[in-house]
């Protein structure tokens, strides 16, 4: 008899040493504590130093998710890791992958922006189901530092760095219960990372272009009225898929991006405040890796037991969102 359901059955979660609070930040750009505080709810945010490799702050997560999950890295058969900040263009899964032991398993890169974590649970999801893989190492880490504009006050205020991790394993009950994901490019340029490009001529007549990423680039308001808009609605959509109301969610887990928005999705599914998971405060927007980096402080906190039903969404560049219903445990 083949287990074709999935659990995840441990987490963990890594963050640099180096914090820069609001009252710092005010320093370096015209911005005070009280106005991003007011306005965003993030009080602080880690920074990666630059001998802090994603790598090593992904691998030091996904160690505790493997212990947690009560298994060995060389039980793993798939690693998978969201991120939009590689060590390395090609890929940094595999760095990860020789950095833990795990010998057995396949890495790979998936890049969703801060969707990431939750179109990685899907994937993930989808290998075990098919009977694939047993043990996979989901991770969402991104140093967003590398990216940001630091005297951009419209957005160096937002970001911080951090990795978290989950171990999928074949299970006889399925714990994912439900997910929906979408995108849609043709609002891809309200978020971006771009690339831009001088021309270089080789030989006359042939051209080519060569540069390098500019910083990140957002229309907040914009992205804060997709989210609030498009968040309750593909939640909705995988509770329904997942036969549930959303009364019997126990736990509302967002990408960590304002606390506004947290509110503002809560408020329309009439989910209560203390049903809504939240570390933004100490940490700012951590892309991929802020839903299990929140998943993970909430279960060492023991605010989330085995059982519980969480609906987790994230929301970001692509423009890209999701949901995942799951119970936490086997």
């Amino acid at each position: 008899m083949h287990n074709l359901g999935i659990a995840i059955t441990g987490s963990g979660s890594a963050v640099p040493e180096t914090s820069l609070d609001n009252e710092a930040l005010s320093k370096l750009v015209e911005t005070s504590d009280e106005w991003i505080a007011t306005r965003t709810g993030i009080r602080q945010r880690r920074l990666a130093h630059p001998s802090e490799s994603l790598s090593l702050l992904a691998a030091k997560a996904s160690r505790q998710a493997i212990a947690s999950a009560g298994i060995t890295a060389e039980d793993i058969d798939l690693i998978l890791l969201a991120t939009s900040t590689p060590d390395d263009l090609f890929g940094s899964a595999c760095q990860i992958q020789a950095e833990l032991g795990a010998t057995k398993a396949v890495a790979f890169d998936l890049t969703a922006a801060c969707s990431g974590f939750v179109f990685g649970l899907v994937t993930a999801a989808q290998y075990i189901r098919t009977g694939a893989y047993q043990n996979v190492l989901l991770i969402g880490a991104d140093i967003l530092s590398r990216c940001v504009d630091w005297q951009d006050r419209r957005t160096c205020v937002l970001f911080g760095d951090g990795a978290g991790a989950v171990v999928l394993q074949a299970n006889q009950s399925d714990r994912l219960l439900g997910f929906t994901l979408k995108s849609d490019g043709s609002q891809n340029h309200y978020l971006n990372l771009a690339y831009q490009a001088s021309s270089q001529e080789l030989i006359p007549g042939v051209n080519i272009g060569q540069g390098k990423y500019q910083p990140i680039t957002m229309n907040g308001k914009e992205v804060y009225r997709f989210a609030v808009q498009k968040v309750p609605e593909v939640i909705d959509k995988a509770l329904f898929q997942a036969n549930l109301t959303i009364e019997q969610i126990d736990w509302l887990l967002l990408h960590q991006a304002n606390q506004r928005i947290l509110d503002a999705v809560a408020q329309r599914l009439n989910i209560p405040n203390e049903k809504v998971i939240s570390n933004l405060a100490n940490y700012g927007n951590t892309s991929a890796a802020s839903i299990p980096i929140a998943l993970d402080e909430a279960v060492r906190q023991g605010k989330i037991k085995p059982n519980d039903i969480i609906a987790a969404s994230g929301f970001g560049a692509g423009l890209t969102w999701g949901a995942a219903i799951f119970q936490w445990g086997r």
